[in-house]
């Protein structure tokens, strides 16, 4: 462990000063993946038991035991399913409208750490890139100013020290790529998953109600009117 540990140290001293901004981007990327791994967990965000009351009412039944569930759960479907119950006296078209307020909000709240690591996939390579030049020019400055015959095989080794920052960047970079294309595409997954259980819900809780005038009312059949009695 300790030969490992001072292989590493000598790895970053090699590589420069710009070693230590990689160093600290590969450890805000580590600790944002695991992060995402931990909180993007499908049935943290689309808990099994809401998706199965709402899979359950029947249309036009009373959402009462939904409303408890909710009010008990944290994730983003219990949020987005909240705001929809709070708002059933509402006309459907602007119930909609601050259902959709709040998944936008939700998807916000989901994404707030994929941004670190779109961040990171852009920056470290271009770190790296600069460490290495700025290594490359330290070499070629000392060959400039030497008197004597230019040593290659110093010249050479200081090249290879200088990419090392080129390879820590990449190497940095393409994890952080990987987990937030994988995050991204899994966030859009659920939220599509999240739009057809509302909109279930919203059918369902809507159903048999007049879209005119009151909203909460029930439907009346309009039967023929009735005869008037003739006037004698």
């Amino acid at each position: 462990m300790t030969e490992i540990f001072h292989t590493m140290m000598n790895f970053l001293n090699k590589g420069g000063l710009f070693m230590w901004p990689l160093l600290f981007c590969s450890i805000v990327t580590v600790a944002t993946i695991v992060l995402a791994a931990l909180t993007l967990r499908e049935r943290k965000v689309l808990p099994l038991v809401i998706e199965s009351e709402i899979e359950r009412l029947i249309p036009g039944g009373s959402p009462e035991r939904l409303v408890r569930i909710v009010n008990e759960d944290n994730s983003s479907l219990a949020g987005v399913v909240r705001t929809a119950l709070q708002h059933l006296r509402w006309p459907r078209s602007e119930n909609i409208e601050s259902v959709q307020t709040r998944a936008r909000r939700e998807l916000v709240r989901l994404e707030r750490g994929l941004i670190v690591l779109e961040v990171v996939t852009g920056i470290a390579p271009l770190i790296g890139l600069i460490g290495t030049v700025s290594g490359l020019v330290h070499v070629f400055s000392g060959l400039g100013l030497s008197t004597g015959a230019s040593d290659t095989k110093a010249v050479a080794l200081g090249i290879s020290e200088a990419l090392n920052c080129t390879i820590f960047g990449l190497s940095i970079a393409v994890p952080a790529l990987i987990g937030f294309s994988y995050f991204s595409k899994k966030i859009e997954v659920m939220s599509v998953e999240m739009e057809s259980l509302v909109s279930d819900l919203i059918a369902k809780c809507y159903y048999g109600r007049i879209q005119s005038g009151d909203p909460t009312s029930p439907a009346r059949s309009m039967g023929p009117a009735p005869a008037r009695a003739p006037v004698g």
